[in-house]
């Protein structure tokens, strides 16, 4: 069913170049117009990204700068601390050209063909989801004057402040999950996520609006605090069965395909972090997540990872070796496929966060202890989403909490680490949560050449285009939030 959808819209809107978007803008109302059914369609696949920015942004830079990953390839800057300009805004450079101008485009149109309130609902909380990654990622960014090119003759849209984009979306989150009531919305099986489930976007919404409300308790407390019992109030995820993701297929085109999963069919380099396999021992994900390169074992004994921070030769000067092959890997046999899920936010998250809204200040029930555990279990149990092979016996999990049980006197790294452990391959995720908490705590590399005096990156930049296509409005961004480099803090990650 999902194919046939894709094969449906990829005629029309494959790739991210601007073709065709004229004609689709000139008159939302003619028989000609692409389908809003379709357009989900593909706003949702491109959200998921392509190999092009799934490679760049989310692991080159943020799954080693978070240490879920490492490699010696020195293309891997986020490895490294260093400036590679391109790959820093390889997620702004295509989203904006896809994702962005389709939701803009849906919205004229849900408007001008009479559209039913949740299916404009479902569009919002969608266009929230696209916007929250790329503000988290740079900071400000062109959000209230985006993607109207044609639509309003916009070229040149202003950078709106961090502090104004998290106000928009709260507001728009709580307006859109009003707006929804039950059963399929017109989107039906259009919608890759939720397949029109009113419901399911609904506790998306709470849940969205859950963890952006978590992003303010450096820069607002009190209003983190408001926000994050309203989501509570309003009802977030609550099983497995409400996570927000898709599930790609191999084909027919490569937008249909898992971006990750393509990096890892074109790209051998990358291993697991040492930081992150030495906090999976003893963890029954670890030989569901990774495999030693050489000969693909998931034994316990040969599962090794890399260390951040090193090219071959520091590599050889340290260890004595000259190639990684005995390192550990992304297992290849299950959660590497190009056809593999696409995670946006999982029920696991929510429960972490709720553990730390329940210990910070009694909400969610007050019981941290709970919510840390069933977040636990539903990480683990989330990965036969992978298939079969992904599946964790629920004894085992008991006795992993048993054997790493809940410290209230370490609540907030021991829940915030393991938001870490669930958000791999959700790299922008992990660093954001990474820079709101401090957790897991990571010990900074300095590699020879860095660009950041031996700090983790705080941000990844702008594109460099935008300095002479976009001048104005580009250093009213720099001066109001910092230099354009990955030092610079977003609003929300106060010192």
């Amino acid at each position: 069913m999902k194919k046939s959808i894709y094969i449906i819209f990829l005629t029309i809107l494959l790739g991210s170049c601007d073709q065709g978007f004229e004609e689709l803008n000139v008159d939302p109302t003619k028989p000609t117009q692409v389908s809003v059914v379709n357009k989900l369609s593909a706003t949702q696949l491109y959200t998921s990204g392509e190999r092009y920015e799934n490679w760049r942004a989310n692991l080159i830079y943020c799954s080693t700068m978070m240490q879920h990953m490492s490699t010696t390839a020195g293309y891997w800057a986020g490895d490294k601390y260093t400036l590679n300009e391109g790959y820093a805004s390889s997620m702004i450079d295509r989203i904006y050209g896809n994702a962005v101008k389709t939701l803009e485009d849906m919205l004229i149109q849900l408007e001008e063909e009479g559209h039913p309130e949740e299916m404009k609902a479902i569009t919002r909380i969608q266009r929230v989801f696209v916007f929250h990654r790329l503000t988290d990622l740079h900071g400000d960014i062109p959000y209230s004057e985006a993607g109207k090119a044609f639509l309003e003759g916009i070229l040149k849209p202003k950078y709106d402040a961090q502090s104004e984009i998290y106000a928009d979306m709260l507001k728009e989150l709580e307006e859109s999950a009003a707006a929804l009531g039950t059963g399929t919305s017109g989107f039906g099986s259009g919608d890759l996520m939720f397949n029109g489930d009113q419901e399911k976007w609904k506790k998306f919404a709470y849940s969205m609006m859950l963890r952006l409300g978590l992003r303010l308790i450096k820069a607002d407390p009190a209003a983190s605090q408001e926000w994050v019992a309203k989501a509570i109030a309003g009802g977030v995820m609550t099983s497995n069965a409400d996570i927000a993701y898709i599930q790609h297929t191999a084909g027919p085109e490569g937008i249909n395909k898992n971006g990750i999963g393509e990096v890892f069919t074109a790209d051998g380099n990358p291993r697991l972090s040492k930081t992150f396999v030495d906090f999976l021992t003893g963890d029954p994900r670890l030989p569901i997540l990774g495999a030693r390169r050489s000969d693909g074992s998931t034994a316990l004994a040969d599962q090794k990872g890399l260390p951040n921070g090193l090219d071959a030769s520091l590599l050889m000067a340290l260890t004595g070796e000259e190639d990684t092959d005995a390192y550990t890997e992304p297992n290849r046999s299950i959660i590497t496929g190009e056809d593999a899920p696409m995670f946006f936010q999982t029920y696991a998250e929510v429960e972490f966060m709720l553990a730390e809204a329940a210990h910070r200040w009694g909400l969610a029930g007050g019981d941290p202890e709970s919510h840390y555990n069933a977040g636990v279990r539903a990480a683990m149990k989330m990965l036969e989403l992978y298939g079969t092979a992904g599946a964790i016996a629920d004894a085992d999990i008991d006795q992993y909490l048993i054997d790493n049980p809940f410290v209230l006197a370490n609540a907030l790294e021991q829940i915030n680490t393991q938001y870490w452990a669930a958000t791999f391959l959700n790299e922008y995720e992990a660093f954001a949560n990474w820079r709101r908490t401090g957790y897991p705590v990571l010990t900074p590399v300095n590699y020879p050449g860095n660009v950041t005096n031996g700090t983790i990156p705080r941000r990844l930049t702008y594109a460099v285009s935008e300095q002479s296509n976009n001048t104005e409005n580009y250093n009213a961004a720099i001066s109001r939030q910092g230099p354009d480099v990955l030092t610079t803090r977003v609003w929300w990650d106060k010192e």
